[in-house]
């Protein structure tokens, strides 16, 4: 008993190790997506007609996301900070168990960015097809890689 007493009393510690081992890359990798999240709101307001279209906002956002595009993902994801590792992330061990797959869907966010980089200062009309194709770049790793919202 007193064996796994103490076991227990180390796992409890080695948790809110690991949670602050990951700390960095975790908040690194949400603020990722959160740059793209309101950047996507403001070109998709656009787009719909919501607010009305300003090129050079246009062009900003999609040079934020753009850039994003472009981040090096491998230090942000190491292995043992999934949903299962850590509080506060929708990423599913699935990522490590298919990195190169994750890595891939991730790589290819770059076309569409690219795309959208190009045409974002050419007209409203222009945003709905390009935020399309960025859409079904984002939703191609989504469904495999994040889990549901609680």
């Amino acid at each position: 008993m007193k064996t796994f007493v103490v076991a227990a009393a180390i796992a409890a510690l080695a948790v809110p190790a690991v949670a602050q081992e990951f700390d960095g890359q975790l908040k690194a990798r949400q603020g990722q997506f959160r740059i793209l999240a309101i950047n996507l709101g403001i070109l998709g307001d656009m787009a719909k007609g919501e607010t009305e279209y300003d090129a050079e906002a246009a062009q900003a956002s999609a040079d934020s996301i753009h850039a994003v595009s472009m981040i090096n993902q491998g230090p942000l994801w190491p292995e043992g900070s999934s949903e299962a590792d850590l509080d506060g992330t929708r990423a599913k061990v699935e990522i490590w168990e298919n990195f190169d797959d994750f890595a891939s869907k991730w790589s290819d966010l770059s076309a569409p960015a690219t795309n959208l980089q190009e045409v974002a200062a050419t007209g409203q009309e222009a945003l709905g097809p390009a935020l399309g194709q960025l859409g079904n770049a984002c939703s191609a790793c989504h469904d495999e890689y994040r889990a549901s919202a609680n």
